[in-house]
């Protein structure tokens, strides 16, 4: 292992386990890491001597050539907190990448399903066999509690309170956050842990609440895999994510306030729930352009 190689795990393993960054978020910032320092290297300057315009001077090299705003806004963040572990360790006397201005990058509006569809990508689910009564259970609780797909798969057992109609969710940055489900979650959960589950379990002992065939838990993978051929069966385009961005739009647009959707969605910042006001926005303004435009 090389001297870049072995510092940079390093770097990913303080992000991890002391920054408690979620796992994607420290491979995004290593991966940015790793070209930044190789970049050094190929310019013979070092770690400890990095100045402020050397940092400058890198990212525009990276615009030059061709890189795209939200990786630049990426690997800014990647900068800085590389600047943050480099002062901790005594690397750097301050974090010169704080003076970095990160570009603003155009958000892109996430989809959303309509109720109605959410409906018939439900109803396309084959409920005949085991697999099929797991996965509408399973798309039923991630619409209505806007579960990401890490905490779906990793929601266990435990965490399901089905007579105060809650769970518990492990979401990003260890943070845990209770969330309420409806009376149709409610059915499906029953049914499903009462008679699917036992199943699929067969004889082995699984904390978590949604099983594979084989009786273990389900993967990101699976779980993107049987969505594929929901998308098929009904006609209908769309992600997994999709029901996310869906449930805080419905609940925004049925009167919820802000704040209360920025809870239930697990959000640190607020500012990454306000993307769903536009949405409501838009729809307004379609549906006044349908019925009043002339």
């Amino acid at each position: 292992m090389n001297s870049i190689e072995n510092f940079v795990n390093q770097f990913y393993t303080d992000l991890i386990l002391v920054k408690r960054d979620s796992e994607q978020t420290a491979l995004t910032y290593k991966i940015s890491v790793d070209e930044f320092l190789n970049w050094l290297v190929v310019k013979r300057i070092k770690l400890k001597a990095v100045t402020a315009s050397d940092l400058v001077y890198y990212i525009v090299q990276r615009k030059n050539d061709g890189v795209q705003e939200i990786t630049i806004a990426k690997d800014i963040s990647a900068l800085r907190a590389l600047g943050e572990y480099l002062v901790r360790k005594n690397i750097w006397t301050e974090n010169i990448s704080l003076q970095l201005d990160k570009p603003k990058v155009a958000r892109n509006l996430p989809k959303v399903l309509t109720r109605e569809q959410i409906d018939l990508l439900l109803s396309s689910i084959d409920t005949s066999t085991d697999c099929g009564k797991r996965d509408v259970c399973l798309f039923e609780l991630i619409y209505s509690c806007g579960l990401r797909i890490s905490e779906a798969c990793n929601l266990q057992v435990s965490k399901v309170h089905l007579n105060e109609k809650l769970i518990f969710v492990h979401g990003k940055g260890n943070k845990e956050r209770i969330v309420p489900f409806g009376t149709v979650a409610k059915e499906k959960l029953v049914d499903y842990i009462q008679n699917v589950r036992p199943r699929l379990e067969k004889d082995k002992s699984v904390a978590e609440l949604f099983l594979n065939y084989k009786g273990k838990k389900i993967s990101r993978k699976g779980v993107w895999k049987r969505f594929g051929e929901l998308q098929k069966a009904s006609g209908i385009k769309a992600k997994v994510h999709t029901l996310r961005h869906s449930f805080a739009t419905h609940l925004l647009s049925g009167g919820a306030d802000l704040r209360s959707v920025q809870e239930l969605l697990g959000h640190s910042d607020l500012s990454t729930t306000t993307i769903y006001t536009h949405i409501t926005d838009n729809q307004l303004e379609a549906a006044h352009k349908k019925y009043f435009n002339e």
